[in-house]
């Protein structure tokens, strides 16, 4: 006996054949999911499926705030060959890089570049994943949104899955999800930049970390292991952490307050990245302290910024735009091995890059 066809198929043909046949032209406006559900008697989860493989082939097309279109033949054919990238940020700090090394690669392979970036934000992220999903996208590149703090947009990762829609994460990964990541050795970052200290004499070093993100909680666990390997006592007050929201300020104050220590001063300082190294240098100059003479300062990434104040900074490496590239590369094979093929992680080992802003502390000299 024949195993009878799925609903969300039977509607999907119906659906097809009349843009095929010409009764829906390019551009008209497709009735709701209330009215086709009505119509063909199906539910609306069955609906909104049929819908979806549509979008997802191109026939259709979603305008949020507006309904689904029967697509142009070229706007179809062309959003085929689009992929998207979601970043928690676009035109600042390390990002730029990352999305100019995967968009030159992707328009090589005859791909265009579909950008969003959710501001560190998770209600924004789901808007961004919608937003995406609205398009007929061959595979994703994602950032995620506040990393450390759980993931309540997983139903739309979920989708991304039952689609058949390749993706992979850059910089960290959602720990409930398998997608392939490339990201940096956070904790062994925390643990160099942490180490170079401690081999140069200090012992009074404050370290400040950004932990709603996993890169953060695993630099944190890096500079922890260094102080555990290398036998040096790690007071409490010395461990600085913030969320994105505190960011402006929070790190600023509390690198004054423990500058102003009479007894117990830090004399060097590790930071989430290069960003904030460079607004704790100001905290040193606010209190007439050279650097590094006085203080010494460790950064991440190795920015634009660690090279653009009067004192270059040491600063722990970030691939950036050869992580684009290679995200770029994986993506496309994962497309070309469809749901056949697997992709290992890509983890980066970190590499110190000293210049002037760390020394012995003044102490040993």
């Amino acid at each position: 006996m024949k195993k009878a066809e799925p609903k969300y198929q039977q509607l999907k043909k119906a659906l097809a054949a009349e843009i095929g046949s010409g009764q829906r032209k390019p551009g008209d406006l497709l009735p709701s999911e209330f009215e086709l559900a009505d119509r063909f008697g199906f539910s609306r989860q069955t609906v909104r499926q049929a819908i979806g493989e549509l979008v997802q082939e191109g026939l259709l097309r979603r305008v949020q705030g507006k309904g689904t279109f029967v697509a142009e033949t070229r706007t179809a054919q062309a959003d085929l060959q689009t992929i998207g990238i979601v970043t928690t940020y676009i035109s600042d700090y390390i990002f730029p890089q990352i999305v100019r090394g995967a968009e030159g690669t992707l328009r090589e392979n005859g791909y265009r570049l579909l950008l969003a970036s959710t501001d560190n934000d998770k209600g924004k992220e789901r808007e961004c994943l919608e937003m995406m999903m609205s398009h007929p996208l061959k595979g994703l590149i994602i950032e995620p949104t506040k990393s450390a703090t759980g993931n309540p947009n997983l139903a739309y990762y979920l989708e991304l899955d039952n689609r058949a829609i390749p993706y992979l994460m850059i910089n960290e990964r959602y720990s409930e999800l398998q997608c392939p990541v490339l990201k940096m050795d956070d904790e062994q970052a925390g643990y160099v930049a942490a180490e170079h200290l401690l081999k140069l004499g200090h012992r009074r070093i404050a370290g400040f970390f950004k932990t709603d993100d996993l890169q953060g909680l695993n630099r944190l666990r890096g500079f922890i292991r260094a102080h555990r390997e290398q036998g040096a006592e790690l007071a409490s007050r010395y461990v600085v952490q913030y969320t994105t929201e505190q960011k402006a300020d929070m790190p600023f104050e509390r690198a004054l307050a423990l500058l102003k220590e009479a007894d117990g001063r830090p004399t060097a300082f590790v930071c989430y990245n290069d960003e904030l190294a460079v607004r704790l240098l100001e905290a040193a100059r606010r209190l007439n302290l050279n650097v590094p003479a006085d203080l010494s300062v460790v950064g991440f990434d190795d920015s634009f910024l660690a090279t653009a104040t009067e004192v270059k900074l040491t600063t722990v490496s970030h691939p950036k735009p050869e992580m684009g590239v290679k995200a770029a590369e994986l993506l496309l094979g994962m497309i070309g091995a469809g749901s056949g093929g697997t992709v290992s992680d890509q983890v980066y080992r970190p590499e110190l890059i000293v210049r002037e802003s760390t020394a012995r502390p003044a102490d040993l000299d």
